[in-house]
């Protein structure tokens, strides 16, 4: 498996988010918080300036770092910094401070949706390239059978008949999916 470029992605999602901006199918934004130190708020500048865009502020959120004290066994954690363009040190906020918990929150939120968002695009790709193994289903009938069923299992499950109820779903193709299930298809998953 390649590795991840945070970098190009952090770039890439930014362009994208940004262009939409500009032509106007979503508002600018007033601040943009990038999950981050200096590399990441210096990907966000270069969009912002690539684009040129104006007015907008940006700043990177950096966890702080595991630290271990010469000779102490105990490992202590720094405190988050905040990054802002054209500044060379860190902002450290207070750590019980409103503003360190709304940034914080901010970040999660963001990993939450990101994590869910790619579970499911996971979980699509893995049922519709089990469906695209059975001759005559197509994308538009994985998507019939997914939208009628509701999951892989319940198709695996349905009868040849019920399967025949699904839209765009005849009696022989019907037959055809009974047939890849019933064929000793033990590898396939719900």
């Amino acid at each position: 498996m390649a590795e991840q470029n945070d970098f190009a992605c952090m770039y890439e999602v930014l362009t994208r988010r940004l262009k939409r901006a500009l032509t106007g199918q979503w508002p600018a934004p007033d601040l943009i918080v990038v999950d981050g130190g200096k590399g990441q708020l210096n990907q966000a500048v270069t969009v912002l300036a690539e684009l040129g865009l104006t007015g907008i502020d940006v700043i990177g959120l950096a966890k702080g770092r595991s630290e271990t004290p010469d000779g102490a066994d105990a490992t202590e954690r720094s405190p988050e910094r905040v990054f802002m363009p054209g500044r060379k040190n860190p902002i450290v906020l207070h750590q019980n401070s409103a503003e360190i918990f709304l940034l914080q929150r901010l970040r999660d939120e963001a990993h939450r949706k990101a994590i869910t968002f790619h579970r499911s695009k996971r979980r699509e790709k893995t049922l519709h390239s089990r469906l695209s193994e059975i001759p005559g289903v197509g994308p538009k009938r994985q998507k019939a059978l997914l939208v009628h069923f509701g999951s892989l299992d319940a198709i695996r499950k349905a009868t040849v008949e019920e399967l025949a109820e699904a839209p765009g779903v005849n009696a022989g193709v019907a037959r055809q999916v009974r047939s890849f299930f019933d064929g000793g298809d033990k590898a396939v998953s719900a």
